[in-house]
């Protein structure tokens, strides 16, 4: 469906519930998510990783949101209560919890992406929508859902999938479809060990983005059918398109179709699913030009933000300047005779003097201790790092107190530091 029809496409959002699967750990980020979701880890300065789907869905007209969450939520819910409670009820619109709770069981949580969805059938069923979304909540990307669910409409699908290509060496961590010439899905194979190329490009691979249209009453009756099932896992990627496909009308809409870049921008999806994927997201944003465009106010990024004092720059003389090149530094920070370059720096980072930061990602809170050298890093919420510390410049040594990647970036958390930030004392 072309662009020309926005009234089409209005009613369409309109009549579509989001929901967000939020309930995830995100193992692969390490010790990023010992004590927070995925969903809920800082991305970006002054976001977290959940607020862009959140503000796809907004930008696109929907307004009808449930967030799934299970998994160490409650830095999540008090984000979601604090940044995103400005929807209005009374015009049925809202961002709705769906923690678990044992509703069809009372010793069942969640089993998987599937069953998740289906233990608030009840709760979904009361919305009286056309059409459900079911979406990732631990990627970043801009995208108008309003062009997917136009292209559902057009192709009378019973499922649509979101689909992009990937280089076939990454395919392995996704769903890797093929589709025929009219889109339709005629393949799915869930992370397979020889992933099938596109046609005519061998080094690139279709791939499932988790991002998902139903057809509300056939979603339903797909979702019965699976919980019913001793056999399966209750996955959407590992049971419900498998089954779907060979059974129904499944099609593919391409990313590039619905993705919000302008003119000349490429299309940016990025699964920050490791702390490599995460330290080059947040380090691509220190360009003078990133891919992901966060001043683009005709599609907004929304989230929580404290109210805290501009950033600060302090000291002048010649062997002690506040510098920062080639970064990004949010309210509340002070750099304090420091120099800080190409990295990025979340709130209330304070970097005291004659320390030396580059290329690293520094949380909330985080306290940089005088004469500190720090190097392709990221450092977690509220660590306080000691006085000289040097970090960076020996992997080996590095790896014997905190957590070092195959491509030498540290991860420093507080319970590396000794500092149980997260304990009772």
């Amino acid at each position: 469906m072309e662009k020309e029809y926005p009234r089409f496409v209005s009613l369409l959002t309109k009549n579509t519930v989001a929901l967000i699967l939020a309930g995830g750990r995100g193992s692969r980020l390490k010790n990023l998510t010992e004590w927070r979701a995925k969903p809920a880890v800082p991305f970006a300065g002054k976001f977290r990783i959940i607020d862009f789907p959140l503000s796809n869905c907004v930008n696109s007209g929907i307004r009808r949101i449930g967030v799934i969450t299970q998994y160490k939520a409650h830095s999540l819910l008090q984000h979601l209560h604090r940044g995103w409670s400005f929807l209005r009820g009374e015009f049925n619109e809202f961002v709705e919890l769906m923690p678990a709770q044992q509703r069809i069981d009372e010793t069942m949580w969640y089993r998987g992406t599937a069953d998740a969805v289906f233990q608030n059938m009840d709760i979904l069923r009361n919305y009286d929508s056309t059409y459900v979304l079911i979406l990732a909540g631990d990627h970043v990307y801009k995208m108008d859902y309003g062009e997917m669910l136009a292209f559902h409409a057009a192709s009378a699908a019973d499922m649509t999938v979101a689909c992009i290509e990937v280089p076939i060496e990454d395919a392995r961590e996704f769903g890797v479809m093929s589709v025929d010439e009219g889109h339709r899905v005629v393949a799915f194979n869930e992370k397979p060990e020889h992933p099938q190329s596109t046609p005519g490009n061998p080094d690139m691979a279709l791939a499932s983005m988790g991002i998902y249209v139903f057809n509300a009453e056939f979603l339903y009756e797909q979702l019965a059918r699976d919980a019913d099932d001793p056999n399966s896992s209750h996955d959407f990627a590992k049971d419900i398109i498998p089954h779907i496909m060979s059974r129904y009308r499944m099609f593919a809409h391409s990313f590039s179709d619905s993705c919000v870049a302008a003119p000349g921008e490429s299309a940016y999806w990025r699964d920050v699913g490791t702390v490599d994927a995460y330290w080059e997201a947040n380090m691509e944003l220190t360009k003078v030009t990133p891919d992901l465009n966060l001043y683009d106010k005709t599609w907004p990024i929304w989230t929580y933000q404290a109210q805290l004092p501009p950033a600060k720059f302090v000291f002048d003389d010649e062997t002690r300047r506040g510098v920062a090149v080639d970064s990004l530094v949010s309210g509340g920070c002070i750099i304090s005779g420091a120099t800080v370059s190409r990295s990025l720096l979340f709130s209330n980072v304070y970097v005291h003097s004659f320390a030396e930061v580059s290329d690293s990602v520094l949380l909330p809170d985080v306290n940089i201790g005088r004469g500190a050298r720090l190097r392709r890093v990221v450092v977690d919420k509220g660590c306080k790092i000691p006085d000289g510390l040097v970090v960076g410049e020996n992997p080996e040594e590095d790896a014997k107190r905190f957590h070092v990647t195959k491509n030498g970036i540290t991860l420093i958390t507080p319970e590396m530091l000794g500092q149980k930030l997260h304990h009772l004392r």
